[in-house]
């Protein structure tokens, strides 16, 4: 266990929201507007938080927003290194045969993941989404199970997956809340705006490769919404017109879900009023980046003589435009840290408080590891000491 001692950053940090044009009084109870959307969430990317909810955990058909978990298993296969852009993915019958939105890939053709990854994003492609899921997972059935476990890992609980495409069964629901969890993990891998962002490309399909299919985004946010970076759209007779959608304008990330549209042109223009109030009357403030040195430690019995001490991940405060705040951010650490210690071992943490009122947290953490000093390296520590004093 760990005994805390207290600094305080600049002792009382005052944080005054002076940049701002705008004043909202806008409160949850009070809606400001309605949505034809059966279930719509309007959070904060950075820090998750909920400023329009409308049925948020309702259970409704997904439709191919499913593919955001596929995305999401992607890129963490990618930035692990198990996965290749350029990895050469042979397309089963299985794949080839699914039905819906498709680039029409042949039974026995060879795809890159990377081309996999462009038919999902922009076309919406079921039969690129099971082909990927069949080569990282080595069947759709296991691989599906991946999604459901993903799933429960991020909170999900009102989420179950039945297959990697959409398509509709009675079994595979999830709700705007949960949809907003796995976006937000989605877009903790940056990569993945190199095939969100693309508007237009081509792809070549078919054993020879002399089929051309030309992709359009099927999210039209795009092309016309400033800012706009994601995500996925969804459609069947039994979800209705359904979009997932990003934008990013300076500090502020935000991410729209609407589930149950009636018509194309509402999912859109829905999802742009959600992000529109977000935009106009929200601000994001960073507290902290992912791996930012926050303190140099003194270590006890270790190889080396101190580490740093970096936050475990980003950190901003969804602010409210016009509302100045008092924010206190106080730094809790030990005096040192003991050897052995591993690479990312939580060591401290980062308090936040609203006038004495907690209001977050950022877990402080180890940059490497650090083995115990042997009874050797103890002793070159002294001489080393000693000699150097002499001189």
């Amino acid at each position: 266990m760990i005994n805390l001692v207290k600094y305080k950053k600049a002792v009382t940090t005052l944080i005054l929201i002076a940049l701002v044009f705008t004043t909202s009084s806008f409160s949850l109870a009070e809606e400001p507007f309605k949505l034809e959307a059966k279930s719509a969430i309007l959070v904060d990317a950075n820090s998750g938080e909920i400023i329009y909810e409308k049925n948020i955990h309702e259970k409704l058909p997904p439709a191919s927003i499913t593919k955001i978990m596929v995305l999401l298993i992607a890129m963490e296969d990618l930035y692990s290194g198990k996965l290749k852009l350029d990895d050469e993915v042979y397309v089963s019958a299985n794949a080839a045969r699914m039905g819906g939105s498709q680039v029409y890939l042949e039974e026995g053709e060879i795809q890159t993941v990377d081309n996999l990854l462009k038919a999902i994003c922009l076309r919406s492609a079921n039969d690129a989404s099971v082909a990927l899921g069949e080569h990282i997972s080595g069947s759709i059935d296991v691989f599906v199970q991946r999604m459901n476990e993903k799933a429960k890992q991020l909170g999900m609980t009102n989420t179950n997956f039945k297959n990697a495409t959409g398509l509709p069964d009675e079994e595979h629901y999830s709700t705007a809340y949960d949809i907003s969890l796995m976006s937000r993990e989605l877009l903790n891998y940056p990569k993945i705006h190199d095939w969100l962002t693309i508007y237009m490309t081509d792809i070549k399909v078919g054993k020879n490769k002399d089929v051309t299919q030309t992709l359009v985004n099927t999210n039209k946010l795009i092309r016309d919404y400033q800012g706009a970076n994601g995500l996925k759209t969804g459609l069947t007779n039994e979800a209705g017109y359904c979009l997932a959608a990003s934008a990013k304008r300076g500090n502020l990330s935000l991410i729209s879900v609407v589930l149950g549209e009636p018509t194309s042109n509402s999912r859109f223009q829905e999802a742009k009023k959600l992000l529109d109030f977000g935009f106009a009357n929200y601000d994001s403030l960073p507290i902290c980046k992912k791996n930012e040195v926050i303190k140099n430690l003194k270590v006890s019995k270790g190889k080396e003589d101190s580490v740093n001490i970096v936050a475990e991940s980003d950190y901003s405060l969804l602010v409210k435009k016009g509302d100045s705040k008092q924010i206190e951010k106080e730094i809790l650490l030990p005096e040192f840290v003991t050897a052995p210690f591993e690479k990312g071992q939580k060591i401290g943490e980062i308090l936040l408080l609203d006038n004495g009122k907690e209001i977050g947290r950022v877990n402080l953490v180890t940059e490497k590891g650090l083995e115990k000093a042997s009874l050797i390296d103890i002793f070159k520590k002294i001489t080393s000491t000693f000699l150097g004093n002499k001189k």
